[in-house]
């Protein structure tokens, strides 16, 4: 579920590439976001010329821009005035995504590894802004910390339907700042954040190291903890890991209650995929369960990803769902055993893209500034200390020459050497990152 301004200005840009500033100007300048969920993005443009040319000309660009950036089968609705109104009066004028309804507290396996963290998310799904406020639940990804946002998400506007449930990304926080400093919308920005009565945000550890960003956190949560309004924040780490992250930050994400998930446990891994194999109509064998709850070990997302793998499997070929057969299909997905994989260039690309707010574009593009080279150059420097790729393969990679590779590795490691500690908490900050992704 992504904030309905961030993906309308995923979705112009994608546009923009493809027709031309000026022609997306000219038909989307008064077009309006309405509505935005799984199934549809709604618009609303006041003149129906614009709105013909949109939906003739633009509907397919428009949907290839959400399957592209956001995996999102969601259609294109254009609204002209008089379905506007229609539209309204029907109760329909959501800003954002919905929670998925899977994500309940009903479908989350309680184990050992989980157990403290999912009472603590009933506890303030109860009470809301009075117990453990804020939240900050943290663990390596995918163990079911966004699971537990939605659960909280659906259970206060189950108690509450009024409640103003805001979700948001740590990277995306940033994103959206820098458009609202560009086009002049802080008020805006600033308004829907703190006027909310649930306030999630998703991978806090992102905000860190960003001064800008971090400000403008800081005083959006000391307006919602005032005024008693729940704030529940999930990380792959716990607030003194955060290097870069700022005291007076680090000290407020302490003051409710912190709470972490590990991997789950074997009991709790039989118990995942025996739920999730009834939800999609397996009858998987105890044998099968326990070979999957042995070799696959690293968390419940690929967990569930090895019986949808199965589902697929059986629908697609038939394949009975016996040992042998299920011991071949998934043997991809075992467990490493050697405890030493190393991250794709693609993977350390992409976060130090997110760690810098920088697109993948721009990062392997010609663009010199002070914030673009510097992550160009701490991509090169931690690929060629994370991979083992060869200087040349590094520059295949982000289309650059030979001489080019070898000035950043040494423009790091100069600074290293001289002592730069924030570029030092930086480089450790997004090592810690790429880890929690392998």
């Amino acid at each position: 579920m992504f904030a309905a301004a961030y993906v309308w200005a995923k979705v112009i840009s994608y546009l923009e590439e493809r027709l031309t500033s000026t022609m997306v100007s000219a038909w989307f300048d008064d077009a309006e976001v309405i509505e935005l969920n799984d199934a549809y993005l709604v618009l609303y443009t006041p003149d129906e010329f614009r709105r013909e040319i949109i939906v003739r000309r633009c509907t397919e660009y428009v949907q290839d821009a959400l399957k592209e950036n956001f995996n999102s089968d969601a259609k294109l609705k254009v609204l002209s005035t008089q379905e506007l109104e229609a539209y309204r009066s029907a109760g329909k004028n959501k800003t954002t995504m919905d929670f998925n309804p899977q994500f309940s507290f009903e479908n989350f396996v309680v184990g050992p590894s989980n157990r403290f963290a999912h009472g603590a998310a009933i506890a303030v799904t109860n009470t809301p802004g009075q117990v453990y406020n804020p939240l900050f639940i943290y663990g390596p990804p995918g163990v079911g910390k966004t699971h537990l946002l939605y659960a909280i998400a659906n259970g206060i506007r189950k108690n509450n339907p009024d409640a103003n449930v805001v979700y948001i990304k740590g990277d995306q926080f940033t994103n959206e700042l820098i458009d609202a400093i560009k086009t002049g919308k802080n008020i805006e920005f600033r308004s829907k954040y703190r006027e909310a009565d649930l306030f999630l945000i998703d991978d806090i550890q992102f905000i860190a190291g960003r001064d800008s960003t971090q400000e403008e956190f800081f005083h959006t949560f000391n307006k919602l903890y005032e005024e008693h309004k729940q704030i529940v924040m999930t990380s792959d780490r716990k607030p003194s890991d955060m290097l870069t992250l700022e005291e007076r930050l680090r000290t407020r994400f302490e003051w409710g209650l912190l709470a972490s998930i590990e991997a789950p446990d074997y009991e709790t891994r039989m118990a995942i995929i025996k739920t999730k194999a009834v939800s999609l109509g397996l009858d998987l064998p105890d044998d099968v369960c326990n070979f999957i709850a042995v070799n696959v070990t690293n968390n419940v997302r690929q967990l569930e990803g090895t019986v949808k793998k199965i589902k697929a499997y059986h629908d697609l070929d038939g394949m009975p769902l016996n040992l042998a057969n299920i011991s071949k299909v998934i043997g991809d997905m075992y467990k490493s055993g050697d405890g030493n994989a190393l991250p794709t260039p693609s993977l350390i690309i992409s976060q130090v893209c997110k760690f810098y707010s920088v697109d993948e574009s721009v990062l392997r593009g010609t663009l010199k500034n002070k914030g673009t080279a510097e992550a160009r150059q701490v991509a090169i420097y931690l690929i060629r200390k994370l991979t083992n790729l060869s200087t040349p393969d590094i520059g295949k990679e982000l289309n650059k020459d030979h001489s080019t590779i070898l000035y950043s590795i040494n423009k790091i490691n100069d600074a290293l050497n001289a002592g730069d500690e924030d570029l030092k908490n930086h480089i450790r900050d997004i090592t810690a990152n790429i880890n929690s992704c392998l």
